[in-house]
């Protein structure tokens, strides 16, 4: 049995934490300085983490092999699993062009700019990103705004902008799966935090995009519709993630947010003529006034209700339990580990979901999907194949970092920098988002930031006796925040509208929104620890 040790370099908490954070400090250089390919720096900094935990903490190489090891398969199944699936959904409806018959239907549900705004970016953004997630919203959206004759730069801005409430539960709550899986606390306990953060971001967000669309007139003339929209979609979040399943907290929320926000009187008024002319300054899609026969746009529709369809069956006790005796649980080979404490970590054995994950739901949608929407089974298992290659690189990235994330953890690498993290007391809560943020800056992933600094997160906080499900909640809420500033979203958008190479551009015009919001964010979580908001916490 391997036993970590939390001073192992010549018995100095200090130095050795700092040895401990070379792999996170290799990464972060790597992508952000050098910038680097996030899978190669990923597999460079997996490899440092399995140098220091084998030379430095007495790791033995087996062991830190298996860890990483341990990881990979973790990233595969059940994170990129969901990933591959959901996009594969998407891709066959762009085949047999029912994403646009989609969005011609969203172009006809308002023609005021700033209602179409809320309706595709942050209604139809959070289901794509709680379906995809991994850049997909961003991409998207944009294109159907340009398409509605938005600036390709406002178009871009407002994805951007949008893309934050609902990232934290993105990919059938990937990220929160996630960081439950490296933490070792129960998911239900995470994301019942995390949904008593993210939907205080959820009332402001579609104000900040009426005015990112219309300036003061915009916030103005539509603050209504923008409010109910965020109240709903905040509701329907945190009553999903505390009450039903974090897999639903997204679809919930946008279905319910994209309910109100059309069912306020006025919504669908015809826009005033100055106003469309001011905002829609770009080139209008020639096919939206293009009439579709009732029974496509049903089609359209078809898979995001299907989806959400499987979930909730999956979600009826006797359904629940039955998926659940389809689980794996047995003892990881080459892996035997203890805490400081002496006692078993969790990672010794592992638990592997074969049917009630996700990704399977997703296949099973996907599978109904296909013959719903007419896609015949040969193109279908084409499309599948074509998904995973076009994900190659996001699979290689998301397996190296929690390939990195678990050697780290297992070796006490994580446990060493928590405690000397655990020093700032206090402001430990203030500080908490701020490295949530600051992973997703770099790696663009909410996912990769609560792999790479959950465990840390999580022993920082039992050192300095603050919540641990608060501070690991903190991590995944704060990064959702950095997801518009990171290079990979930027580039994405701008790739997705025509403006390649101007990231710097929509870079600063994103970044005021993204440190703005997460001062309100740390404040939040600082309260929170305290007895102010402390009510909050279940």
């Amino acid at each position: 049995m391997f036993v970590q040790q939390l001073e192992p370099v010549a018995d100095s908490l200090a130095l050795s934490a700092l040895v401990a954070s070379l792999p996170l400090v290799t990464v972060l250089i790597l992508l952000g300085a050098v910038r680097m390919k996030a899978h190669r720096a990923g597999l460079i900094g997996l490899a440092v983490a399995v140098l220091v935990g084998w030379l430095a903490f007495g790791m033995p190489l087996g062991q830190t092999l298996s860890a990483g090891a341990q990881g990979v398969l973790f990233g595969l199944f059940p994170i990129m699993w969901i990933v591959v699936n959901a996009l594969w959904v998407y891709r066959m409806t762009v085949r047999t062009q029912h994403f646009d018959i989609l969005r011609r239907s969203f172009g006809r549900v308002s023609d005021d700019p700033r209602i179409q705004a809320l309706v595709i970016a942050f209604c139809f953004g959070a289901l794509l990103e709680a379906l995809a997630g991994f850049g997909a919203p961003v991409a998207i959206c944009s294109v159907m705004l340009v398409a509605l004759g938005f600036d390709p730069v406002k178009a871009a801005v407002v994805s951007l902008v949008a893309n934050t409430a609902p990232v934290a539960f993105g990919a059938m709550g990937t990220p929160v799966v996630t960081l439950a899986q490296v933490t070792g606390l129960p998911l239900d306990d995470v994301a019942t935090v995390v949904g008593r953060q993210t939907p205080l971001l959820a009332l402001v967000v579609p104000l900040i995009l009426v005015f990112l669309v219309d300036g003061r007139r915009g916030l103005r003339e539509t603050w209504m519709p923008a409010l109910v929209c965020g109240v709903a979609f905040a509701v329907a979040q945190f009553a999903a993630s505390n009450y039903v399943s974090a897999q639903l907290a997204d679809i919930a929320a946008a279905l319910v947010g994209a309910g109100a926000l059309i069912a306020v009187p006025g919504a669908r008024r015809p826009a005033d003529e100055p106003v469309r002319a001011a905002v829609l300054t770009g080139a209008r899609s020639e096919d939206l006034d293009q009439e579709d026969p009732r029974r496509e746009v049903l089609r359209a529709y078809a898979p995001y209700a299907l989806i959400v369809a499987v979930f909730s069956i999956a979600q009826i006790p006797p359904v629940k339990r039955l998926l659940a005796e389809a689980t794996q649980v047995f003892d990881w080979p080459f892996l035997d580990v203890a805490g400081p404490d002496g006692e078993p970590v969790g990672a010794n054995v592992f638990t592997l979901p074969l049917l009630g994950t996700g990704g399977t739901l997703v296949l099973l949608a996907g599978l109904v999907t296909a013959a719903v929407i007419g896609v015949r089974a040969g193109a279908a298992a084409r499309e599948w194949a074509a998904t995973v290659y076009e994900l190659r690189y996001a699979i290689l990235t998301v397996t190296s970092v929690l390939a990195l994330a678990y050697v780290m953890n297992l070796s006490g690498q994580a446990a060493t920098i928590g405690q000397s993290v655990a020093a700032a007391g206090a402001g430990l809560a203030f500080l908490s988002p701020v490295l949530g943020w600051f992973g997703v800056a770099v790696s663009g992933s909410d996912t990769s930031a609560n792999a790479l600094f959950g465990a840390l997160q999580v022993s920082a906080a039992r050192e300095s006796g603050l919540s641990p499900e608060l501070l690991a909640a903190a991590n995944s809420s704060g990064g959702v925040l950095g997801k518009m500033i990171s290079p990979q979203n930027l580039t994405i958008a701008c790739a997705a509208v025509g403006l390649a190479g101007r990231e710097g551009d929509l870079l600063r015009k994103v970044l005021p929104w993204s440190l703005g919001l997460l001062l309100v964010m740390c404040l939040v979580v600082m309260a929170q620890s305290t007895a102010v908001l402390g009510w909050m916490l279940p």
